[in-house]
């Protein structure tokens, strides 16, 4: 839901870590842009192939970018928060994008215009600069996705994406079933369910209906396939 009339808090909009690294005169040429935006989990940002008319700069939200088969089954490639932005496909070139962006964890965003976010691109500033550095992290993690699917078990895939969900949200409480997770990761639900009964077996976290409660994360960091670590390193390389 969009916060129409809101002021734009400086100090909230600077929660996006890519907002929050512009010098004062570039974040207050953007800063009139900027609009405040709610979101509930599970809300469709934008569907694949639909015209994108916004970009999306994630504060206490975090976004699932996934692709969809014919069949309709689904699997995630990417996971937006606060480091980064959703839209990437209208800087890049294009204004349409083959995968879906899904709210996963509810909470606090803002957007911008594609032409105001365009304008302020093609100055080819810092903001273009942190934009670029910032696809190239995205590209990081989703290339690491796909060999982490193609090479890995279900629980450590699991793990890794617990931890990655545990980053953005900030809180040790998630709200999520297996179903959901299932799709996700691209795995049958049976083998999210025999993968989350193994770590709660150990004690790196409890479930209980729709929601999982990370109790161990050292555990899990213990646990986790090499990919959580390279797209985390990645990501400190070229943002900091």
């Amino acid at each position: 839901m969009v916060e129409k009339g809101k002021e734009v808090n400086e100090n909230e909009a600077r929660c996006n870590r890519l907002l929050g690294a512009l010098p004062p005169e570039a974040f207050e040429r953007l800063r009139i842009h900027l609009e405040p935006i709610s979101f509930s989990l599970g809300e469709v940002v934008y569907e694949s192939g639909g015209h994108m008319q916004y970009v999306y700069f994630p504060t206490t939200s975090h976004i699932s970018l996934l692709y969809t088969m014919l069949d309709g089954s689904t699997a995630e490639m990417g996971l937006v928060g606060q480091e980064g932005v959703v839209g990437i496909a209208l800087f890049m070139g294009g204004e349409t994008t083959p995968n879906r962006a899904m709210v996963q964890g509810g909470g606090f965003a803002f957007r911008m215009k594609a032409k105001a976010m365009l304008d302020e691109f093609k100055r080819g500033e810092e903001f273009q600069h942190l934009l670029l550095r910032y696809t190239q992290a995205l590209i990081t993690q989703i290339s690491q996705n796909a060999v982490c699917n193609r090479l890995h078990s279900v629980e450590q895939r699991l793990c890794r994406w617990l931890l990655m969900t545990h980053d953005l949200a900030q809180t040790d409480q998630l709200q999520m079933t297996h179903e959901f997770i299932s799709n996700m990761l691209g795995v049958r639900r049976e083998g999210v369910t025999m993968a989350a009964q193994r770590l709660q077996e150990v004690g790196m976290i409890s479930y209980v209906r729709g929601h999982i409660q990370i109790l161990d994360r050292k555990q899990l960091l213990a646990h986790v396939c090499e990919c959580y670590q390279v797209v985390k390193n990645e990501h400190s390389r070229l943002l900091g």
